[in-house]
């Protein structure tokens, strides 16, 4: 049959379609075991949309024939939707590895990572009209994959881009984990101090992930660096490193990061969180009138959007199936205190995902991590008198529903500002979400489980580091082996560092909290990424750059799990 140039279409364009939301489940899929991958090593997750919308792209148009921009946008939705577990879960389900309270109900545990989704999407719709169509947010990321999408042909070569570039990432980690080598001591080589730490990580998907955040990264950069290329020299001039159990100094690159930078990058992210939520409490009272106001204007609204009585469904419905989880998460969890824990659960899904959409509306950071945090600090908090594995069983099984909950809210509302620039129908996508938001939970918990059976979460192949610190804390809150005066340095310095500028306390902590050999390497794709920028144009970066970091990041990642799985299969 001979194919014409013109396509001549009928009636209104596909959108909400099978084959729609079944590319999106298969593209979820590979998304989120990737980026769930990814931050297990590096601590922090990717925003999947772009990704989605250009592999997307490939698949609807470049296999399928399929020409709707706004099909391929529900697609991206629901890739997206899937890949909203992967963040949710890997901060916060990893500290019950790492703490060994490995005695919890997986089922139970993914059932309330699915009812959190679900919650945390229900909320954030009715503020879809006041944050997007008054124009009061920008949510560069959403703008970012609505000229992916509106670019027709560019997301196939882009697509042939990302797939060349993880094939070379997947051959040079093969390589890697062949031969055992994982680091390269330059430090060594040229004589560096041991504790300013020149050990660097071989890995292109942490280049790849460097390149993608670019300048937003910097500050994270910065905060390695003062650690062990300031603070260290400064400690060992003046003799003020920490000593050890025999009274020596503690010269060992780990053991600082561990008695020193770790706790106090700690303190940073939870300083550098509360400091974000006083600053946005007056968004949080102007969201609360947004929603009242879209209540009374429903005649418009309930055109485009899910009933707005949908809301208020989902509050009651949120206190229930919390509660029921707490409830059912341990033996002596009893009524009571099960009902208080899902109500400050179900507050906070709501207040943190206000915060978050109003971050990444404005800045595209979410501080979801900082968020985690806060939220099993609160329910471990109210846990605590049943037992220190009961306890942290239970505020970390409802931790988890409550993360998730908050990571679908912020990726629905970028996803909806990506349609509201193609002209999408915002109800179509609010339904994509819904389909996609299920599988997520599924694909990650299976991830966890295998990851810890081949290496051991928080081991030196995946230091988890949102699991570690989020562990440490629980340790320290049960324990009252508390760094305190670390903690509340660390504390004070990310607020400071957060009324400064949004979000600094939290990215500059991380730098702290992370080992220097993963900085260090990130560190090239942020430099990569500017000398891009500066001598071939930001197109460039968006239209090459972009979708080659994004395949050096799926390659390894890909690669990372296959052999986490072969390790898994020869032990049975």
């Amino acid at each position: 049959m001979k194919q014409t140039d013109t396509v001549v279409r009928h009636g209104p364009y596909p959108e909400l379609t099978l084959p729609a939301v079944l590319v999106g489940y298969f593209l979820g899929a590979i998304i989120a075991i990737s980026i769930g991958y990814a931050a297990l090593i590096l601590g922090f997750s990717i925003e999947g949309s772009e990704l989605a919308a250009i592999l997307g792209f490939a698949v609807l148009r470049g296999m399928l024939g399929r020409h709707s921009i706004v099909e391929n946008n529900v697609t991206q939705t629901v890739a997206s939707a899937v890949n909203g577990a992967s963040s949710g879960m890997m901060f916060s389900v990893p500290a019950l590895f790492i703490l060994g309270y490995t005695d919890f109900d997986p089922v139970l545990l993914t059932f309330g990572c699915i009812a959190g989704a679900f919650l945390g999407i229900a909320f954030i719709i009715p503020l879809r009209k006041q944050m997007i169509d008054y124009e009061r947010l920008t949510y560069p990321g959403g703008v970012a994959v609505a000229t992916i999408l509106k670019s027709p042909g560019a997301g196939v070569q882009k697509a042939k881009l990302l797939v060349g570039a993880a094939a070379v990432a997947a051959l040079v980690h093969f390589g890697s984990q062949m031969g055992g080598v994982d680091n390269w001591d330059l430090g060594a080589l040229i004589g560096l101090p041991e504790y300013m730490n020149g050990v660097w990580y071989l890995s292109l998907l942490t280049v790849g992930v460097g390149f993608i955040a670019g300048r937003g990264g910097i500050a994270f950069i910065l905060g390695g660096f003062v650690c062990y290329w300031l603070l260290a020299p400064l400690l060992s001039g003046f003799d003020l490193l920490p000593l050890d159990a025999a009274g020596n100094p503690v010269t060992l690159p780990n053991a600082l990061r561990v008695d020193l930078f770790r706790p106090v990058g700690i303190g940073m992210l939870i300083g550098g969180a509360l400091m974000g939520i006083a600053l946005a409490l007056p968004l949080i009272i102007s969201a609360i009138r947004s929603m009242q106001s879209a209540a009374v204007s429903k005649s418009v609204v309930s055109k485009d959007e899910m009933p707005i009585k949908l809301l208020y469904i989902a509050i009651v419905a949120a206190a229930i199936l919390l509660a029921v989880m707490s409830i059912l998460s341990t033996e002596h969890m009893g009524l009571g205190r099960g009902l208080l824990m899902a109500v400050m659960g179900t507050l906070w899904i709501w207040i943190a995902g206000v915060i978050l959409s109003e971050a990444i509306g404005r800045t595209n950071w979410s501080p979801l991590s900082g968020m985690t945090l806060i939220a099993v600090t609160i329910l471990i908090i109210i846990a605590k008198g049943l037992g220190d594995a009961e306890a942290v069983i239970a505020a970390v099984t409802l931790g988890a529903a409550v993360c998730v909950a908050m990571s679908q809210a912020t990726d629905l509302m970028l996803d909806l500002k990506t349609g509201y620039l193609v002209g999408a129908t915002p109800k179509m996508q609010q339904m994509g979400q819904f389909l996609g938001a299920w599988l997520g939970p599924l694909l990650v918990i299976g991830l966890i489980m295998v990851l810890h059976e081949a290496y051991g979460l928080g081991s030196e192949k995946l230091p988890a580091p949102q699991g570690q610190a989020l562990a440490s804390m629980i340790s320290g809150i049960l324990g009252g082996d508390i760094p305190t005066e670390k903690y509340l340095a660390g504390a004070g310095i990310g607020a400071l560092l957060s009324a400064l500028s949004g979000g600094l306390g939290i990215t500059v902590g991380l730098g702290f909290y992370l080992p220097f050999n993963i900085v260090l390497t990130y560190a090239l794709g942020t430099l990569l990424r500017e000398l891009c920028d500066r001598y071939k144009g930001d197109a460039y970066s968006e239209s090459v750059g972009i979708p080659i970091a994004a395949g050096l990041i799926v390659g390894e990642a890909l690669i990372g799990v296959g052999f986490a799985v072969s390790y898994v299969m020869e032990g049975l």
